[in-house]
């Protein structure tokens, strides 16, 4: 893609600055459409790879400890934003297991997530009345077509041999 100058203009594209985007709920962060992604800003992430346990039909999700410690150690409401949409779910659980709440069943459901898919959660706000982490979903099913073919020696029934 080309680089240009601010002073020039391309007559062929839309003005979106004059349009109206649709309003949502502000929680102060700016939002991203869904399917993007965004550069971590800096704050407490983790990331996760869903196991069978954390989607259908357990929908339990506990926290790692590498996170709990910048989390209110008594539980808090939650938030998990995700592209536009949010979900209310609440954060809390004995002392040596913090979860998220049953509503997670509501992220995964709306969002299909499986097991093997990857998440980041980046937590932007964090006190004893609200924790708030965007969300990034990193799918583990890639379709066939990015998939690397199937090279000759690379079946059990053909192996590569080194001698």
């Amino acid at each position: 893609m080309e680089s240009r100058s601010s002073s020039e203009h391309v007559s062929n594209h839309k003005d979106y600055s004059t349009m109206r985007q649709p309003e949502i709920e502000s929680s102060g962060i700016e939002e991203i459409d869904n399917g993007e992604y965004w550069s971590l800003s800096g704050k407490p992430y983790i990331d996760m790879i869903l196991t069978k346990s954390s989607v259908r039909p357990a929908y339990s999700l506990y926290l790692p400890k590498k996170i709990r410690c910048e989390l209110p150690s008594a539980g808090a409401p939650a938030v998990l934003t995700c592209g536009r949409k949010k979900w209310n779910m609440l954060y809390g659980g004995t002392k040596s297991n913090f979860k998220l709440s049953i509503e997670w069943r509501n992220f995964v459901d709306d969002n299909n997530l499986k097991e093997g898919d990857g998440l980041v959660f980046e937590l932007s706000e964090s006190s004893a009345s609200k924790i708030h982490f965007r969300v990034q979903i990193l799918r583990g099913d890639f379709p066939a077509e990015l998939l690397p073919e199937e090279e000759e020696g690379a079946n059990s029934d053909n192996p590569i041999l080194i001698g």
